[in-house]
């Protein structure tokens, strides 16, 4: 369980999709698809849905490049966190938004795997969350011009090393969409 005393209650964390990020994004519709499944669940169990959205030149605030994608809508009651770094918990004022909801446990899904997902997992894990990753609801764009691997080698071999994740007193894994239980994690 995780090491942040006093932190019983679970989150869901949307990261980054938006128009600008989803528009090359990898199996972009099944994804999109997924975090809704995922949002409508997480409201349901009246587990919080916290949004991040991510602030820079090719994403400046207010344009329709840095809007989230149309097929997800935040609710105003709905904690919204900009941030500029891949770490959503750097100069953001995320570790706050979690605390107030008492929130030790993160289930983590959205853009860009190799990126804002990655550095916000490991960000969250050495911060002392618990910090699951849902391993169909997060995708990323085609680097391979640039000498990355394909995007769906990306994501598989993300998914592979954070199933496998450990620290003392934290733990960290992977599920499915179809396997996140909300019910009885806590609001």
């Amino acid at each position: 369980m995780t090491t942040l005393d006093q932190r019983p209650n679970t989150a869901l964390l949307v990261i980054d999709v938006q128009n600008g990020v989803m528009s090359g994004a990898h199996d972009r519709d099944n994804v999109v698809a997924n975090i809704s499944r995922l949002v409508d669940n997480a409201r349901a169990a009246a587990v919080p849905v916290v949004w991040v959205q991510h602030n820079s030149e090719e994403l400046t605030r207010d344009s329709q490049a840095w809007q989230y994608v149309p097929e997800l809508l935040r609710r105003d009651d709905e904690p919204l966190v900009q941030k500029a770094y891949g770490d959503s918990f750097e100069d953001t004022d995320l570790e706050p938004v979690l605390a107030e909801r008492r929130v030790g446990r993160l289930i983590v899904a959205g853009a860009q795997t190799d990126a804002c997902v990655r550095s916000t997992l490991h960000g969250a894990f050495t911060r002392g969350y618990d910090a699951t990753l849902v391993s169909d609801a997060h995708t990323t764009e085609d680097l391979s011009a640039y000498g990355a691997p394909a995007p769906d080698m990306v994501i598989a071999h993300t998914n592979l090393y954070w199933q496998y994740q450990t620290a003392p007193g934290r733990t960290a894994g992977i599920v499915s969409t179809a396997d996140v239980d909300f019910a009885g994690a806590g609001q």
